[in-house]
């Protein structure tokens, strides 16, 4: 089969980049594909990070890719279907997670419809962050695909709400597998100057309003002197509301700040340190870090949002807060060090996920489907 995969690519950085690259690596072993990237994301001026590309401390690996799609630029919207439709492909996977992508995505899927079947995998239908237009952008994109692909039960909910009639499927995130093995807690303390012998707390990824950082520092003034807070990735927006927080904590010397993008060789040193990752978001879909967390076996504290119950509460892997706030985020911490039986009993629930979340079984379910949609199509 001919597959074209339209979104973000190298030299483009971040989760969703390196989610295509993982599933064009995979899909290539027994397809024919081809890589549709961006010529430019986003404006420079609504990006909210330092940089939306690899930079050269970055470790990313190139992926193969043709750079056309300028969102800003409606001309090039007709360039890129033009070259997608000369490339004549059976199958076209669009990824969708913001409805800023709406317009120039939705015109290429809307006119390819015609020409092959159309898959889009929805990171979110609806933003964490939301503005009065998404839900009519949305609506537009969402009328150019034969089926959705969504990551978690939650968001296949958004989807049914704005459109009740979709063909999708539901098939979990894959294990991210590119950061490389764990390597000794000590090693890795030692790396990132940590104080050993503490109870490491983890906070990783991208530092957004919606992730809760805030309800996890003030979480952590609660606990004793054996625990540490590890707080590792890039800010999108000002860090000085949370740098007050730590000041005014009476617990500084016991916050550890990592204020950039880890580059994927890092990756391995704050997982190997931490005995739990904290996830206290306000709101979620699903999460690329329960994924990153699930490769290193470690477990995770999570809120009742979006699907990170479905994924994490629900098989073991970790332990649900009974609500969001300071207060359940801190007594869930302290029931998860309690008995060290319950990490015990999470990573062996996590070793069974490694098995069944492999990137060969998320293609395979997803050429399945796309099958399935053609089949339908052509009837």
């Amino acid at each position: 089969m001919k597959i074209a995969v339209l979104s973000c690519f190298y030299p483009y950085r971040g989760g969703i980049s390196q989610f295509n690259a993982c599933l064009c690596g995979e899909l290539e072993k027994t397809h024919t594909v081809k890589a549709f990237n961006f010529k430019r994301q986003y404006p420079e001026f609504l990006f909210p990070g330092k940089t939306q590309y690899v930079t050269a401390d970055d470790e990313a690996v190139p992926v193969q890719s043709e750079p056309l799609l300028d969102t800003a630029n409606p001309f090039s919207y007709l360039s890129t279907l033009k070259a997608i439709r000369a490339w004549q492909p059976d199958l076209l996977i669009v990824r969708y997670w913001m409805s800023y992508f709406a317009p120039s995505l939705g015109y290429i899927t809307r006119h390819m419809k015609k020409h092959c079947t159309v898959v889009s995998i929805l990171d979110n239908v609806i933003p964490h962050e939301q503005h009065f237009f998404d839900k009519p952008f949305t609506r537009y994109f969402l009328k150019g695909s034969h089926g959705y692909v969504t990551l978690c039960e939650a968001v296949a909910g958004d989807l049914l709400r704005l459109k009740p009639d979709a063909e999708y499927r539901v098939i979990q995130h894959p294990l991210y597998s590119h950061f490389g093995q764990k390597t000794g807690r000590e090693e890795a303390e030692r790396r990132l100057g940590l104080q050993p012998g503490k109870k490491n707390i983890l906070f990783f990824g991208l530092i957004r309003e919606y992730k809760g950082l805030d309800i996890l520092i003030d979480a952590f003034k609660g606990l004793g002197e054996g625990y540490q807070l590890i707080i590792a990735g890039e800010p999108y927006g000002s860090f000085e509301p949370y740098r007050k927080q730590i000041e005014e904590s009476g617990c500084q010397d016991r916050i550890r700040t990592f204020l950039y993008y880890v580059r994927d060789s890092q990756v391995k040193d704050f997982f190997s340190a931490a005995d739990v990752t904290v996830l206290p978001y306000r709101s979620a879909t699903q999460s690329g870090i329960s994924s990153v967390s699930y490769h290193f076996e470690v477990p995770m504290i999570v809120t009742d949002v979006g699907g990170m119950k479905e994924t994490i509460g629900d098989r073991g892997t970790g332990i649900l807060a009974d609500s969001i706030g300071p207060e359940a985020i801190r007594r869930a911490v302290q029931h998860f060090f309690s008995d060290p039986q319950i990490a015990a009993n999470c990573i062996t629930e996590i070793r069974k996920e490694k098995e069944r979340l492999s990137w060969g079984a998320f293609c395979r379910e997803l050429i399945d489907f796309s099958c399935q949609l053609n089949n339908t199509i052509r009837k």
